[in-house]
């Protein structure tokens, strides 16, 4: 009897991986895998509005409040990948110096403007001007893309000088340059897990499929979308 489909939810920074993993995972016989991807807060609200998911793909922190608000299954959290912050400018502008703490410091001081994301990365990146002391001085500069929306496709039209936000988000983009991660001394790193949501009426087909995630032999795959197997 073939396995009826599996559900996920996700946000957007894994979304192009998890559609990867998803085809790999049905070719070798597993459950067919269908993905939605949305910002990262409104993935968690929906979870957590018991929403009927078999499976949930968000930062580590997201998934562990899910656990503990009883919507994702206690010691069912799988860590998928690391994913590292880079920084982008549109194609064809000045690429700034990022090669170190004080280069980026004075590069972010010069920018016109500065794009950052709703998520992980976008908290963890105003945390960083907030311990430089530079949390004032670079507040009227910021833009915060709308949640789902690519900080990326703000650079790529001109509504932003410099960019921040992981990797895999910015690497298959058009129309901007992405210079680097984030040098030594200010690196964002976020670890991006899935768990079994309590919801789920397949308990036993998402445990195969949280296996094979976290496994081997999904490495390349991880690495070409621009991730670290966690």
């Amino acid at each position: 009897m073939q396995t009826p489909r599996l559900t996920g939810i996700s946000s957007m920074a894994t979304r192009l991986l998890l559609a990867g993993l998803a085809a790999a995972w049905h070719e070798q016989g597993g459950a067919e895998v269908i993905f939605e991807s949305v910002g990262g807060v409104d993935a968690a609200k929906r979870v957590g509005a018991a929403e009927a998911f078999d499976l949930v793909v968000l930062a580590a922190d997201a998934i562990d409040k899910l656990v503990a608000s009883g919507h994702a299954v206690a010691g069912s959290r799988t860590d998928l990948v690391h994913s590292a912050v880079a920084v982008a400018v549109r194609a064809g502008a000045t690429r700034p110096d990022i090669g170190s703490e004080a280069a980026l410091r004075q590069s972010l001081l010069a920018a016109r403007s500065i794009g950052y994301s709703t998520g992980p990365s976008g908290v963890a990146l105003l945390g960083l001007f907030e311990r430089w002391g530079l949390a004032d001085t670079l507040r009227e500069r910021l833009v915060q893309a709308p949640a789902g929306v690519p900080v990326g496709a703000l650079v790529a039209r001109g509504e932003v000088e410099l960019g921040f936000q992981q990797r895999s988000e910015l690497m298959h983009l058009q129309g901007i340059e992405m210079i680097g991660e984030m040098p030594a001394g200010t690196q964002i790193l976020t670890t991006f897990s899935a768990a079994l949501c309590t919801a789920s009426a397949q308990p036993g087909a998402v445990r195969e499929l949280l296996a094979f995630l976290r496994s081997s032999d999904t490495a390349a795959l991880k690495r070409r979308h621009g991730f670290e197997p966690a």
